[in-house]
């Protein structure tokens, strides 16, 4: 039995690489997509919705950490599509790699930005009218949350032939220009003491080791989407090759990216205080103010912002990976996309909104769980591939990955950085510990963990 499973993994005549048809077909699969994306589409696609170097006022060495552990989980993540290419990514590769008797339990365990960007509006009316923060509610950033929603829908359903031109159109680089070039030019710089020897603790921790380490947690969020060509395998050319490759271009790209931003930013920070002050929710767009010394200026600089975000968004949409029901796979065959799947992920994401306006705490804990619930979902298919090249059980297989004993290393630095992230994932920001600045994410992580338990076995 166990010599059968590997011959799965393995695959006979896997030396060769085969058309897009016959490398879904190897792994189970049947191609039912149009395949819309070729080779700089789908590494735009990838640069937009990461789109790193939008983060504010990060820790430069915390970022240089966290930049070169996702960049070893992604190419770990790389070495997996190439060997067996599916859209639904990691629930497939723990079904393939497990062993016979925990591969479908493990399997859905592991598939278990639209209100980054309905904030970021808010960002903007805090900016150009600052009487706003006194007003503001809730359910504000829930209507234009939902706003973007529809959006996005609509451009991945009615237009959705043309979503590899959309995301073309807000090329990372030129947004990334639009944004740096008056920073550095117009805003009085601090000097260099500030940006790389000033530590900064107000978390109230008594280890400055322990809050660098929470401190890090925020870097995390720059860099999560960064698989999302994994589920836009099937409507791809030459998947295989083109998917690997765009995943490790888009780390490296958008982390050059933000790293340079984020010392932009830092460099011309004049005032910290007023910064956080008077913008609570995107300080960039203050320090944009505070730089440019006008109110629109800052307004169109934060419009590009929100301009990435919102295609970002689009992309994570239509890269969400197919729900495991038949009814929601089911391919449309006039715009040739998961219809049934698109609107069911957006009805969700309506739902959750809700939760929003009876407790932000609770919206909060559900949006913390995003580190967890990601990272962990890299973390299981990367142990059991680790296991299964200390086992030597897939070297009749060839695909695109590092080699030898560094190949090795790269994948047991991936699965501890990931051991790590998770770790401190679950930790709150400051201490004491209050309702309100209560990580939940571990109480929601416990809830979906038993919920998904009880429905598996059900």
């Amino acid at each position: 039995m166990e010599k059968q499973h590997q011959e799965e993994i393995s695959g006979p005549g896997s030396r060769r690489r085969g058309s897009d048809s016959v490398a879904l077909s190897r792994v189970g699969k049947k191609p039912v997509l149009k395949r819309n994306f070729g080779s700089i589409t789908i590494l735009v696609f990838s640069c937009t919705v990461l789109i790193t170097w939008e983060r504010p006022v990060a820790l430069v060495y915390g970022f240089l950490v966290v930049w070169i552990g996702t960049l070893s989980v992604f190419a770990t993540l790389s070495e997996l599509v190439s060997m067996a290419l599916a859209s639904s990514g990691q629930d497939h590769w723990v079904s393939m790699l497990a062993p016979r008797s925990m591969s479908k339990a493990l399997s859905y365990v592991t598939a278990s930005g639209a209100y980054i960007t309905a904030t970021l509006i808010q960002g903007v009316i805090v900016v150009t009218h600052p009487s706003y923060l006194a007003k503001w509610k809730s359910w504000h950033g829930m209507l234009m949350y939902w706003g973007v929603i529809l959006i996005v829908v609509f451009i991945n359903t009615v237009v959705a032939k043309w979503l590899p031109k959309f995301e073309g159109l807000l090329l990372p680089i030129l947004g990334f220009f639009a944004v740096i070039v008056p920073l550095l030019v117009l805003a009085e710089h601090t000097d260099s003491e500030f940006v790389f020897k000033t530590w900064i603790y107000d978390g109230g921790w008594s280890s400055n080791g322990l809050s660098i380490c929470i401190g890090m947690m925020g870097n995390f969020f720059a860099f999560l989407g960064g698989d999302a060509a994994i589920h836009m395998a099937e409507e791809i050319h030459n998947a295989t090759t083109m998917v690997p490759r765009s995943i490790l271009l888009s780390v490296l790209i958008n982390g050059c990216l933000g790293f340079a931003m984020m010392l932009a930013t830092l460099y011309c920070m004049s005032d910290l205080d007023l910064a956080l002050g008077e913008n609570p929710m995107y300080s960039i767009m203050s320090i944009s103010r505070q730089a440019l010394n006008s109110v629109s200026g800052a307004a169109a600089m934060s419009s590009v912002i929100i301009g990435m975000s919102f295609s970002a968004t689009t992309g994570v949409m239509v890269s969400a990976g197919l729900p495991g029901w038949t009814y929601l796979q089911r391919v449309d065959r006039r715009t040739g996309i998961p219809l049934h799947a698109v609107v069911v992920t957006s009805v969700v994401a309506f739902i959750l909104s809700l939760v929003n306006i009876g407790d932000p705490l609770a919206f909060n804990g559900v949006m913390s769980l995003t580190i967890a619930a990601l990272f962990g979902s890299y973390l299981i298919p990367s142990a059991l591939l680790l296991y299964h090249r200390c086992v030597n059980t897939i070297s009749d297989y060839d695909p695109d990955r590092l080699k030898g004993v560094f190949g090795l290393a790269n994948i047991i630095f991936a699965c501890c950085f990931l051991t790590f992230v998770l770790f401190f994932s679950f930790w709150p920001n400051r201490t004491p510990v209050t309702l309100q600045n209560m990580n939940w994410a571990i109480l929601v992580t416990g809830v979906v963990v038993v919920f998904s338990t009880v429905y598996y076995l059900v």
